[in-house]
C-alpha cells in the first residue's frame, strides 16, 4: 500500500509564535520532524501541509517537500486532508504532528502497521500505558478507553473510567490507564469523509476533534507503544527538548 506521511504546520500559535521554525541543534523544529519521519520504514513519502510561506522555504531549504494550505482551515487534520485530496495514489495517510520533533520512527511504524494487515480498519493511533498520578488527573494528558478488541471507545482530559471503589491514589493499581498519543492514520477515504464532517457536542465539550470520528460512528484501532510523546506546546517545552537531545541553547 502507498502510505504517506503528512505534517501539518502552522506558523500563528497563541502560546509559542513561530514553533514549527523554532531552533533545536542548529535546525528548525520541523526538520527534526520530517526527518524522523521519514525514518519510518512504512513511510513512503512525506510532506509538510503549512499555511505560511517561511515554514515552506525552510522545509525547501533542508530538502523537505512542502504544500501551501489556505490559511482558513480549521485544524490541522483539515491542512492533512487538504493534501489528501490532491493524492488519489495514496492508500493510507499518516497525521504527525509537526510539534514533535522527537517522535520516534517505531511509533509511526507501530500505527501504521494493524491498517496495513487488517482492510477493515478505517483509522489507528496510539497510546501508552500512564505510569505516574499527575499524568493520570492532568488535563493536558488525554486519556483514551479501550475495549477488548483495542477500539477506542473514548477520550477525555479527565481521568477515565472512574474506579468507584478506590480514591483516586489507588486507582493506577486496579485499572489500566492510557495516555493517547496524538498520531494517526487514515485510510485516505475515511481521511476526507472526516474532514467534511461538522464539529460534535463531544469535541466541542472536550476540545478533542478526534472524538468526532467516534460520534460519527467510525472506529479507531489503538495500537500500545512504550515510547512516549513530547510535544512542544510551550517555550518550557521547548526548552526541555533541547535538553534531552544534549543540545540547550540559552
Amino acid at each position: 500500500m502507498n502510505t504517506i506521511a503528512i505534517i501539518p504546520a502552522r506558523y500563528g500559535s497563541s502560546r509559542l509564535h513561530a514553533k514549527p521554525l523554532a531552533d533545536i541543534g542548529g535546525k528548525p523544529m520541523i526538520q527534526h520532524v520530517v526527518e524522523r519521519t521519514g525514518r519510518a520504514s512504512h513511510i513512503a513519502e512525506v510532506i509538510v501541509a503549512t499555511d505560511d510561506t517561511r515554514i515552506l522555504r525552510a522545509v525547501e531549504q533542508f530538502g523537505g517537500a512542502a504544500v501551501m494550505t489556505p490559511d482558513n482551515l480549521r485544524s490541522g487534520t483539515d491542512r492533512v486532508a487538504y493534501v489528501a485530496q490532491q493524492r488519489p495514489d495514496v492508500d493510507i495517510v499518516v497525521n504527525v504532528q509537526g510539534d514533535e520533533p522527537l517522535i520516534e520512527p517505531d511509533m509511526i511504524d507501530q500505527a501504521v502497521e494493524p491498517l496495513q494487515h487488517d482492510s477493515s480498519l478505517q483509522a489507528g493511533t496510539l497510546v501508552r500505558e500512564i505510569d505516574t498520578d499527575d499524568d493520570l488527573v492532568s488535563p493536558g494528558v488525554v486519556k483514551t478507553v479501550l475495549d477488548k478488541h483495542g477500539f477506542c471507545l473514548y477520550f477525555s482530559r479527565s481521568p477515565v473510567p472512574y474506579v468507584r471503589d478506590f480514591p483516586r491514589d489507588a486507582w493506577r493499581k486496579h485499572h489500566r490507564f492510557y495516555k493517547h498519543i496524538g498520531l494517526y492514520v487514515f485510510r485516505r477515504d475515511i481521511l476526507l469523509r472526516y474532514a467534511d464532517l461538522p464539529q460534535t457536542p463531544l469535541e466541542e465539550a472536550e476540545k478533542l476533534e478526534q472524538l468526532r470520528l467516534l460520534e460519527n460512528g467510525y472506529r479507531i484501532f489503538a495500537s500500545i507503544t512504550t515510547h512516549d510523546s513530547v510535544p512542544v506546546d510551550t517555550a518550557a517545552d521547548l526548552d526541555r527538548v533541547r535538553t534531552l537531545l544534549g543540545q540547550r541553547h540559552e
